[in-house]
């Protein structure tokens, strides 16, 4: 999908004569706020880490520098009788809006004249960039898009039937809806938070609802595995078996993962699945266990 995407934004590069033998450099960022407990005294770190869709993967998965980080966004804070107030919560929105424009504003003349850069071979070309995919788990999708909790950053479906039909955001959609609704129908039935201004309206090619990529380890990893298959095995378990007879048959398969043969590149989970704290690794390593198993 982000092939067709860059794809695409080549051609409306393309159509200007000027532009004509340029390179799309697309600009790949990602946020994520974490607390670093260890030795710190539980700080709260938000950093926002960026790379260009121009590196071969070998490349960037070999440690060399192609992912790197370019600032750290404010965490504002208050006394516990301002924190839920709307006013706060707007301003802290939009900070973290006004922040990424700020920060990437130094590559705004280079996304409508090409430069000249030095690639990785040596060689110079003339670049366009472009503000490529952001990688966010969907909390920070909710944020990116200035959408309302609980609702698709990418289509209008409604919160109550994600399945259904429905057309895709778009900023030109928004926008509209925006200029000519009242805030408490765009925050009902279009689940747009109408106050804020999203940091890719400062930008040309940029539309934040089709920026917006999947973050694997959340979304998929331990988003699809982990909180949906596996929770949703035991719930199903528990709901057609009974709790007695659904802890029997998670034990049972919990003694099949335990003794599956040792094997390169398979991990081995001597105490079955049942660990608290999952990480990503966790959750790649189970997955191929548990891809073996055969069923009773």
């Amino acid at each position: 999908m982000s092939g067709d995407w860059a794809w695409q934004q080549a051609d409306i590069i393309a159509s200007d004569p000027s532009n004509l033998g340029s390179t799309f450099v697309p600009v790949i960022l990602g946020s994520d706020k974490t607390t670093v407990s260890v030795g710190t005294g539980n700080n709260e770190y938000y950093p926002l880490y960026a790379s260009i869709g121009n590196v071969r993967n070998n490349v960037r998965r070999a440690h060399r520098d192609a992912v790197c980080i370019i600032g750290f966004l404010a965490i504002p804070k208050t006394i516990k009788q301002y924190a839920a107030r709307d006013d706060f919560r707007k301003f802290r929105r939009q900070l973290f809006h006004s922040s990424l424009a700020k920060i990437l504003e130094t590559l705004k003349p280079g996304m409508s004249q090409p430069e000249v850069a030095c690639f990785g071979d040596g060689h110079y070309r003339r670049v366009i960039y472009g503000l490529g995919p952001y990688i966010a788990d969907y909390e920070e999708q909710v944020l990116l898009a200035c959408i309302v909790r609980n609702w698709c950053p990418r289509c209008l479906s409604p919160r109550g039937n994600l399945d259904e039909d429905s057309l895709c955001r778009c900023q030109e959609h928004t926008e509209a809806l925006v200029n000519r609704t009242a805030p408490g129908v765009l925050w009902d039935e279009y689940g747009i938070v109408g106050a804020l201004v999203p940091f890719t309206n400062d930008f040309p090619r940029a539309d934040i609802h089709q920026l917006l990529s999947p973050d694997i380890l959340h979304q998929l990893i331990k988003g699809g595995f982990k909180d949906h298959l596996v929770d949703w095995v035991e719930k199903y378990l528990k709901h057609i078996h009974g709790t007695s007879e659904a802890e029997r048959i998670m034990d049972d398969i919990d003694r099949r993962i335990s003794i599956a043969a040792p094997f390169a590149g398979l991990r081995r989970f001597p105490q079955g699945r049942g660990f608290k704290q999952w990480t990503g690794d966790d959750s790649k390593a189970l997955m191929k266990v548990r891809s073996l198993e055969v069923p009773p």
